[in-house]
C-alpha cells in the first residue's frame, strides 16, 4: 500500500510564491476601461508564474499530488466583470498542463464554502455553476479536464436535511453533465457527515473525498472501516485512487480549527484501518504550514513501524 502527499496552493517555503494575489471590485471600479483589462491580466499573469513556480517546486521534490489555488484569476466570476482570462494565456495555461502532466502529478480545485447546490435561492445555484465553470475552463485550459476533479461540500441544511438532499439533486442538474462528471464532494465538519455525503455521492456517482478531521468533529454512527471501503467503491469507475483530506485540531477548544501542522496520533486510528484495506490512496494535508507541514507528516508517518519512504512524497506499508 502506497500514500502519496500533498499540499494547498501555496508553497511557503518558497520566497512571495503565492498564485492567489487578488484585486477587489472597489480597486476595479476605480480604474479606467484600458487599466482595468491591464490591471487583471498582470495579476493573472503573476499567479499563473506562481503556479509554474510551484509545480516545478513540487517535481524537485517528488510530490505528486497538490491542489490548485481557486484565485488564479481575479475577480473571474463577478458578474460586473466577466472577463477572457483563457485567451490572452493560451499558451501559459498549455505549458502548465503539459507540465503537469509529464510529471504524473495529480492536481485539483476546491472552490469555497459559497460554491453549493442546497440553497432555496436561484442566484445562489447560478453563482455555484458559474463557479464550477470557471473552474473547469482553467482545467480544460490546461488539458487535464478529463483527469483532476472539483472539489466541494453539499452545503447547508437550512434547518431541514431532507428537503436540502432532495434540493442538492434538483439543482445540481443545472449543472453542465461534462462538469458535474469531474466532481467530488466532501464531508463538513458541522452538518452533512461522511455516511451522510456517501449516500448522496453512491446515488450520483461522485466520488467521495474524506475528510478526517471532518468526520471526527461530526462523526457518523458507521464505523471507520465501513466508510473507508464505501469511499473506496465511489473511486472504482474513475481508474484513480481515493484521496482523503488530512488535518488535526488546533486545540481541544478550537477542535475544527486547523493547527499549523498535522499531529500523527490523532491520524493513527486512520492509518491503522487503511493498512487493514490495503488500498493505495492520497493525503491532501490541508494544515496552515501547507507544504511543511506536509514534509514533516511524511516524515514522521516513515518513522512509523513497517513504513517505508519510498520518494520525497510517498511512503509503503
Amino acid at each position: 500500500m502506497i500514500i502519496r502527499f500533498g499540499y494547498v496552493s501555496t508553497a511557503i517555503s518558497l520566497f512571495n510564491a503565492s498564485p492567489s494575489k487578488m484585486m477587489t471590485f472597489k480597486r476595479y471600479s476605480q480604474l479606467g476601461e484600458a487599466e482595468r483589462t491591464e490591471k487583471l491580466k498582470s495579476i493573472t499573469a503573476l499567479n499563473i508564474a506562481n503556479t509554474f513556480r510551484t509545480v516545478y517546486y513540487n517535481a524537485a521534490h517528488q510530490i505528486e499530488l497538490y491542489r490548485m489555488s481557486s484565485s488564479i484569476v481575479p475577480l473571474a466570476t463577478h458578474p460586473d466583470v466577466k472577463w477572457d482570462f483563457i485567451n490572452p494565456f493560451r499558451n501559459e495555461w498549455r505549458e502548465l498542463g503539459n507540465f503537469i502532466k509529464k510529471k504524473k502529478m495529480r492536481v485539483s480545485f476546491h472552490p469555497n464554502q459559497f460554491t453549493l447546490f442546497t440553497s432555496t435561492k436561484t442566484e445562489i445555484t447560478n453563482n455555484a455553476v458559474t463557479d464550477m465553470s470557471y473552474h473547469y475552463a482553467m482545467l480544460e485550459a490546461m488539458g487535464i479536464e478529463k483527469e483532476s476533479y472539483i472539489n466541494i461540500h453539499i452545503g447547508g441544511a437550512y434547518g431541514d436535511k431532507t428537503s436540502s438532499i432532495s434540493r442538492f439533486y434538483k439543482n445540481l442538474k443545472q449543472l453542465p453533465s461534462h462538469i458535474k462528471a469531474q466532481m467530488t464532494l466532501e464531508n463538513d465538519d458541522k452538518t452533512y457527515t461522511a455516511s451522510e455525503t456517501l449516500e448522496v455521492c453512491e446515488r450520483e456517482s461522485i466520488p467521495f473525498v474524506f475528510d478526517y478531521h471532518h468526520h471526527r468533529a461530526n462523526l457518523s454512527q458507521e464505523p471507520l472501516h465501513e466508510i473507508l471501503q464505501r469511499t473506496f467503491n465511489t473511486w472504482n469507475h474513475t481508474g484513480i485512487q481515493p484521496k482523503i483530506h488530512i488535518s488535526s485540531p488546533k486545540s481541544t477548544q478550537a477542535f475544527r480549527s486547523h493547527a499549523d501542522n498535522v499531529d500523527i496520533t490523532f491520524i493513527e486510528p486512520l492509518i491503522t484501518e487503511l493498512k487493514k484495506l490495503n488500498i493505495d490512496v492520497d493525503f491532501m494535508i490541508e494544515a496552515k504550514s501547507k507544504d511543511q507541514a506536509m514534509l514533516q507528516l511524511i516524515a514522521d508517518v516513515a518513522q512509523l513501524r513497517g513504513v517505508k519512504r519510498i520518494s520525497g512524497g510517498s511512503v509503503k506499508m
